[in-house]
């Protein structure tokens, strides 16, 4: 039996990265798949078609989650069509780097908006089936940035450290009710984005880290099964960042 078997799981940004490594690893163990994305929809099917040869289930649905009122249609129809919300992992995020002084309006709310703002979206539509069926697993995808800032990085750092705060506070409001709010926190990971950086760039980041290598998406999949399955973790900070931050 797969651990996640008969379990429906939500990725917001499920489409690429990080979050492509997340939906396909809950499809690997058994878990039904809601890949959310926003622009990338050729991506988003390809996840979908890779859990579905591994012998899941999965769809991709389209959703700016940033919005409230788009993410509630969302939310409201993956409930509609599959009855329940057991695994929610949020993850979508941008980044909008550049240094304070020279950081827009926009460029600030753009990412707290994308960052931040959606998954109160999300866990405020989702979170109420949760505690009807007395279970679920929210995991909100922060960043080491949001725990030991990154200069040009004020709005994104303040949006992932804004998420371990609500993933703590929401924890202390779910515990009796079945339902575990928990962060993950990674380090630099191996994406399309980190390896399409110039060369020294990324052999600077690595040379930062303790481990000197960057991190596989895989890891944080991993890392999502791991919350999944634990019964007594809530309000806690996974770290996944190969010692370049040590709590």
């Amino acid at each position: 039996m797969k651990k996640l078997a008969g379990k429906i799981a939500v990725v917001t940004g499920g489409s690429r990265g990080i979050g492509a490594a997340i939906a396909t690893g809950l499809g690997r163990e058994g878990a039904t798949v809601v890949i959310n994305y926003n622009h990338s929809e050729a991506e988003a099917q390809a996840i979908v078609k890779e859990v579905e040869d591994m012998g899941s289930s999965a769809i991709a649905l389209q959703a700016d989650i940033s919005d409230a009122e788009a993410t509630k249609i969302f939310i409201e129809k993956v409930l509609e069509q599959f009855g329940r919300i057991d695994v929610l992992v949020n993850n979508a995020g941008i980044t909008r780097d550049k240094t304070f002084k020279k950081m827009s309006f926009e460029e600030w709310h753009k990412v707290i908006d994308t960052n931040l703002s959606s998954v109160f979206n999300t866990c405020k539509i989702a979170l109420p089936s949760m505690l009807e069926q007395k279970y679920g697993r929210i995991i909100n995808i922060s960043s080491v940035i949001g725990q030991a800032g990154g200069f040009g990085q004020t709005n994104y750092a303040a949006a992932k450290a804004g998420l371990i705060g609500f993933s703590k506070s929401l924890a202390l409001e779910t515990a009796r009710g079945g339902v575990t709010v928990n962060c993950i926190c990674p380090g630099y990971i191996a994406t399309e984005m980190v390896n399409a950086m110039p060369e020294n760039v990324r052999e600077a980041i690595i040379a930062q880290v303790p481990m000197k290598k960057l991190g596989a998406p895989e890891e944080i999949a991993k890392g999502v099964i791991f919350i999944c399955e634990s019964e007594y973790m809530t309000g806690q900070s996974l770290n996944l960042n190969g010692g370049l931050y040590l709590m």
